[in-house]
């Protein structure tokens, strides 16, 4: 007994030591974790949130450490740290003191939306029980540590909204980018800092298998994708959207069968996107858009039926559209613009009941737009504008309820417009332009209260202008351009007093007096009314318009005085020309109403000079008809020797590939069976009638093939010869052109082929249907105008990124040498395209050449006057006089002067610059991204090349502070 009672005693004793251990121990735990945070809080500028932070006093004045009671500190039930929490608490400072090696318990980390900055201390690596790490939407700026590969128990990291490559911190610029000295110096200093760009994500990431969400998105990170990402089996969330990513999405991605969440979006990946992708049969969300990837899209995307949100759109994808798309019900966001992609749009689409928004604009879709769309009931937005689909709007489009935007633009469309129409009572815009509608306006029209847009333009509309138009209250863009309308215009549409933007009624055949009510559009910046039968005087009333900006009254049977106030104190006098007889006071091109040449207008609204000219004019083209004829004998004789001059030197070209092995690539093609005859054939020898523009260093002509392919052929000035081509420079040359035809941009017109010999020397670029040049678009009021600010912002974005993506994307770099707003197209969506790129490779092979390659005087950075040496900065030149030019509407040499001769004191107000020929931007968002675009091209045209920013630089900042969408 007394044994027992021993031993009952001895474990008791032990049980209460080990007990007692175990407290000490979590005691001491306790007090170490409590000192690791109250160190941290020192260093930390004082702050309320922290306030709870301090040591308590028991009744005995002894110190007690008690973290667990401290807000955002939560503790285990051994009172360990396990989780810090102080999310959305303002939190400012860094985490460089922060001891984390005390925090041995902790699993979850969260500092997300907060003011933290510096760097992710390595020492981070040691919570080997962290779970959630989320140091989301802060400052941080350093690259990620590596010793997060440590952490293998890890289930959620994000980075995302920070700037891990040290990009800039936006609180430099409080006031909207101000132009200060000071402000411009800061923006420059950080330009010049390219040892902070470069953020990358380790290749050991994809040793932390237990993570099963990444979300490192806008956060600046570049480099590729490393293929280990495709080890991480659990993976659910890869977010990796709005950053500087480039090469290939890794084919091990398809690997990872758990994953639902899949966002690329915004970023520089190529290439075609890994096919294995469709094995991912749980995916939800899918966000490819805005890359530059190529090929065909994976056809099993949603093969597992429960894809909801899906992207594709402003990249190059081509081939058909995915076969799984047919059968996937679960579909609610899909944007697939702006690709070329090929399919039935009838065929390949199925019933989409949970369908919230679908664009597919500017893809090569054909077929019909299918009934079954009305089954989408919860739809908003419907585009498919761009395309070529044919056949007649079903009346179940109409029976969508909730559709604010209706685009079918740019098709082939037919029929009638829906009677029903006015049953979309929520529809905001309504697109149907360029198609081949016809028969009168529904009255019902006037029923679409909400109606923002209404764009028919270039139809076969027909009939009068109904009146019920009058009551689109809302109604801020009204184009019925183009169409076959007759009547007068309806009186009561000057009740429409909030419209704004445009009233397009040209190119039809109304009648009658412009209502004196248009005056009454006191909002209204554009009118055109030109191309129709109007008659009568122009109503005073329309000098009373304070806001507009644009007047076309072109091409009527207008007559009598002009107003003398408003437009028509500014107006081009092609405004007003070809008319019956019109007039105005002080206004250049017109005759005066009270002078002679007023008189001297007859009844048929010519005058006794224009008489004589026409006279004149006759006599010059019967002489000329006499001239033609006698030279055409000469004429055919010539062609006809220059064909088979041709024919003999193609016939040996074909000979010299066969047989050389210096450079077999005299004539090389990378699309399709095009060969050099085509070339020739379809421009008749580049005969004149094919040129569809010059520059200083050729012509352009267009190629159309038999089978229907259209090219952009530049037949350059120079060519070569023999001695020329044993150049040393030659023999790199083949490698290095085939090598241009592999770039694949958005903003960049592809080269896809060349020839060079002694009979021709010839560029063959992708066809584009263009606007114009920005050279062209500034120097033409009309054009000017509808390159709004917005579409100046996307042009200079636009050239930023292909510039960039030249300069910094492409082994080894290239440079343009000749960035002028000539070489910048415009394409119909007002898309920017730099073109010529691959015309400076050319001239270096021959040294004769050399001093053509500095580029266009104007737009020549001011080293090339004593060196050589053309670098990257020559071209970041060019494009901040191009991005000037933008601003100013013309080319900025005076400005470019001052800056040049100024002092550093030298302050430029945006207002002061900007084209006058456009109202001054109205929202704060615009005039920010005009500032940084004004400051930015200011760096650009520092006489040092060495305080340039990179591309690099200069797109980067355009994308996260120009934004306009």
């Amino acid at each position: 007994m007394a044994t027992q009672k021993k031993e009952l005693l001895s474990v008791s004793f032990t049980t209460s030591f080990l007990l007692l251990l175990s407290l000490f121990k979590t005691i001491e735990a306790s007090d170490i974790e409590a000192e690791a945070l109250l160190r941290w809080k020192q260093s930390l500028p004082q702050q309320s949130i922290l306030d709870s932070w301090v040591i308590e006093t028991s009744s005995q004045n002894s110190s007690v450490l008690s973290p667990c009671q401290w807000k955002g500190i939560i503790c285990n039930n051994e009172g360990n740290v396990d989780e810090i929490d102080l999310a959305y608490t303002g939190l400012t400072g860094t985490l460089e003191k922060l001891n984390f090696s005390c925090f041995s318990s902790l699993i979850s980390l969260d500092l997300k939306v907060n003011n933290l900055s510096g760097l992710i201390p390595p020492s981070i690596g040691v919570l080997s029980k962290l779970q959630y790490l989320d140091l989301s939407t802060n400052y941080f700026n350093s690259t990620i540590p590596l010793s997060l590969a440590n952490l293998t128990q890890l289930l959620e990291l994000d980075l995302s909204r920070n700037f891990i490559t040290g990009s800039l911190d936006s609180r430099l610029f409080p006031d909207g980018f101000s132009n200060s000295n000071k402000g411009l110096r800061s923006l420059r200093n950080f330009l010049l800092q390219d040892t902070l760009l470069e953020g990358s994500v380790p290749e050991e990431m994809g040793n932390v298998k237990s993570l099963n969400l990444i979300a490192f998105d806008r956060s600046q990170f570049s480099g590729e994708i490393p293929e280990s990402i495709g080890n991480l089996s659990n993976l659910n969330v890869l977010r990796l959207n709005v950053n500087y990513f480039s090469g290939e999405i890794p084919k091990s991605i398809g690997n990872l069968k758990n994953l639902t969440d899949l966002r690329l979006f915004i970023n520089y990946l190529s290439g075609e996107v890994p096919q294995n992708l469709g094995n991912v049969s749980s995916l939800t969300v899918l966000h490819l858009a805005q890359n530059f990837f190529i090929g065909n899209l994976p056809p099993e995307v949603c093969k597992g039926g429960k894809l909801v949100n899906f992207s594709t759109a402003y990249n190059s994808f081509s081939g058909p559209i995915p076969s799984s798309l047919k059968n996937c019900p679960s579909l609610f966001r899909v944007l697939m613009q702006n690709n070329s992609l090929t399919g039935s749009l009838d065929r390949d689409f199925g019933v989409y009941p949970s369908l919230n928004y679908i664009d597919l604009g500017y893809n090569l879709l054909e077929g019909r737009v299918s009934p079954n769309w009305g089954e989408s009931k919860n739809l908003t937005v419907l585009r498919i504008d761009g395309n070529k689909i044919s056949g007649e709007i079903p009346e179940e489009i109409t029976k969508l309820e909730n559709l604010v935007e209706l685009e079918l633009s740019y098709n082939n469309l037919s029929g009638f417009m829906p009677k029903s129409i006015g049953d979309l009572l929520r529809l905001s815009v309504l697109g149907l332009s360029n198609n081949r509608f016809s028969g009168p306006l529904p009255e019902g029209i006037g029923s679409l209260g909400n109606l923002e847009c209404l764009d028919i333009a270039l139809n076969k509309f027909s009939g009068s202008i109904p009146s019920e138009i009058a009551e689109l209250s809302r109604l801020q863009y009204l184009s019925l351009r183009g169409n076959q309308f007759n009547g007068s215009i309806p009186y009561n549409i000057g009740i429409l007093d909030s419209i704004q933007i445009l009233v397009d009624l040209s190119n039809n055949s109304l009648s009658g007096e412009i209502p004196s009510s248009l005056g009454n559009l006191k909002a209204l910046e554009n009118l055109n009314l030109s191309h129709n039968n109007l008659s009568g005087s122009v109503p005073d009333s329309l000098g009373t318009m304070v806001s507009l900006i644009y007047i076309d009254l072109s091409y009527n049977n207008l007559e009598g005085p002009l107003p003398d106030e408003g437009i028509f104190k500014r107006a081009d006098p092609s405004a007003f020309s070809n008319n019956k007889g019109l007039c105005g006071n002080n206004i250049k091109g017109l005759p005066s109403c009270n002078g002679d040449d007023h008189n001297e207008l007859n009844d048929n609204g010519g005058s006794t000079k224009e008489k004589k000219l026409v006279t004149i004019l006759i006599l010059t083209l019967v002489g000329t008809v006499l001239i033609c004829l006698v030279l055409y004998g000469t004429v055919t004789y010539v062609v006809c020797k220059k064909t088979e001059q041709v024919s003999d030197w193609h016939t040996t070209l074909v000979k010299e590939r066969a047989t050389t092995t210096r450079f077999q690539d005299t004539w090389y093609f990378v699309k399709g069976k095009v060969v050099y005859s085509n070339i020739i054939e379809a421009t008749k020898d580049f005969d004149d009638d094919y040129c569809i523009g010059q520059g200083g260093s050729g012509k352009v002509y267009k190629v159309e093939t038999p089978e229907g392919a259209e090219f952009a052929v530049k037949k350059l000035h120079y060519s070569w010869d023999d001695n020329e081509m044993r150049n040393e420079n030659w023999n790199n040359f083949g490698k290095e052109a085939r090598g241009l035809t592999e770039i694949r941009h958005g903003n960049i017109v592809r080269l896809l082929g060349f020839c060079c010999k002694k009979v021709h020397t010839f560029l063959v670029y992708d066809y584009i249907e263009i606007r114009g040049s920005l050279a062209h678009i500034l120097s033409n009021a009309k054009e000017a105008i509808q390159l709004d600010w917005s579409n100046r912002i996307q042009a200079v974005k636009g050239t930023a990124r292909a510039l960039s993506f030249l300069h910094h994307n492409c082994k080894p770099p290239i440079i343009h040498r000749n960035i002028t707003t000539n070489n910048v197209l415009i394409d119909t969506r007002f898309k920017p395209h730099i073109s010529d790129f691959a015309t400076a490779t050319f001239f270096r092979v021959n040294a004769s050449n050399s001093t053509l390659v500095g580029g266009t005087t104007g737009y020549i950075a001011p080293e090339i006057a004593y060196t050589p040496v053309v670098t990257k900065k020559c071209d970041v030149y060019s494009f901040g006089v191009v991005a000037l030019e933008v601003l100013l509407g013309k080319h900025p040499r005076e400005l470019i002067l001052k800056l040049h001769s100024s002092s550093e004191n030298n302050i430029i107000d945006l207002k002061d610059i900007l084209d006058s020929r456009l109202q001054f931007p109205q929202t704060q968002k615009i005039v920010t991204a005009l500032s940084m675009i004004m400051n930015l091209a200011i760096s650009c045209v520092h006489t040092n090349p060495q305080s340039r920013p990179t591309m690099y630089n200069v797109n980067r900042l355009l994308e996260m502070h120009a934004a306009v969408g």
